[in-house]
């Protein structure tokens, strides 16, 4: 394999303190990657990074390891998602030391959704360690040992890694809990699930992360039509649109460019609050710049890279 070049223009963001914005883009459920490049590549100058999902939803797609190489090769930065769900402790010290060594650097440690809320109910849960005990794992890795304390021989790893946040979360003790318990693990950003309720996303920023000096990104979720809407009500666990979204959308002449305002405005009232914003526009990510245009988030300064980043195999 030849030298790779790191990309880093997402860590580079962070540490200048600027409001970040990242979208994320679903692997292809196949093996031709051609239509999440052709997504990925309208967000080029836009996002920081493209976080690429670990199977969300317990539904079979690609690996975001080697979706994740993909975009890199195409001078796209990748925060490479990765789930407890499917993998030992053996199995994702294994994928984490091949993302280093690929040029893989920003990591979001997940739980993972439980297998029951997939297509694959029959599959078996691994579940050998959680988000909490992952980043853990990637604090040791990043020092050069493995999760027994013993060396890793060959080098220790450089990963990025941060953690995903629910505001919404009905215990604002377990919400604090969880969040205190990531921030002292090791996250360095965190990502939240989709934001309806601004009230309470202040009230997370003001009494729980405020002082914790790492940056929070609000998620901001594409609703494509009311009966988007009540889907994601009634299968999202968490989630609750409120009616008079649900009403604009179903009295819209044009629904999905009334999503696209909606989507907007909610990213002005993230910029109040927080420190960025994660886009989530399930299959139309080529409206994210409009919807950022939208909202006057102008394009990003510190994206662009020189060259190709990872070399192939040889």
């Amino acid at each position: 394999m030849h030298n790779t070049t790191r990309l880093n223009s997402f860590r580079k963001a962070v540490k200048a303190r600027e409001f970040l914005v990242t979208a994320e883009v679903a692997p292809p459920k196949g093996g031709d990657p051609s239509h999440m490049l052709q997504m990925a590549q309208a967000l080029k100058g836009r996002v920081h990074a493209v976080n690429i999902t670990d199977g969300s939803r317990a539904v079979v797609r690609m690996s975001s390891f080697a979706s994740s190489v993909i975009l890199s090769q195409q001078g796209i930065e990748p925060i490479c998602q990765v789930a407890c769900r499917d993998r030992n402790r053996i199995g994702l010290e294994a994928d984490l030391l091949g993302a280093h060594a690929l040029g893989i650097h920003n990591i979001l440690a997940l739980t993972g959704d439980p297998v029951k809320a997939g297509d694959r109910t029959d599959a078996k849960s691994v579940f050998d360690l959680e988000s909490v005990r992952l980043l853990q794992l990637i604090g040791k890795m990043n020092q050069g040992l493995d999760c027994d304390d013993k060396p890793l021989t060959d080098g220790a790893t450089d990963l990025f890694v941060g953690a995903a946040v629910d505001p919404q979360c009905k215990s604002w003790s377990g919400l604090q809990s969880r969040f205190e318990r990531k921030l002292a693990a090791g996250a360095q950003f965190f990502q939240s699930q989709l934001i309806t309720d601004f009230d309470r996303l202040e009230k997370f920023m003001t009494q729980i992360a405020g002082g914790c000096n790492k940056p929070v990104l609000a998620g901001i979720f594409l609703l494509k039509s009311a009966k988007n809407a009540q889907f994601i009500n009634r299968c999202v666990p968490g989630v609750n649109i409120p009616e008079h979204i649900i009403d604009r959308l179903a009295q819209a002449k044009e629904p999905l460019a009334e999503g696209v305002k909606i989507a907007a405005e909610q990213v002005q009232i993230a910029r109040q609050l927080c420190d960025g914003v994660h886009m989530m526009a399930v299959k139309r990510e080529d409206l994210i710049p409009q919807i950022l245009d939208l909202a006057g988030i102008p394009p990003v300064v510190s994206y662009s890279l020189p060259s190709q980043v990872v070399s192939s195999l040889r």
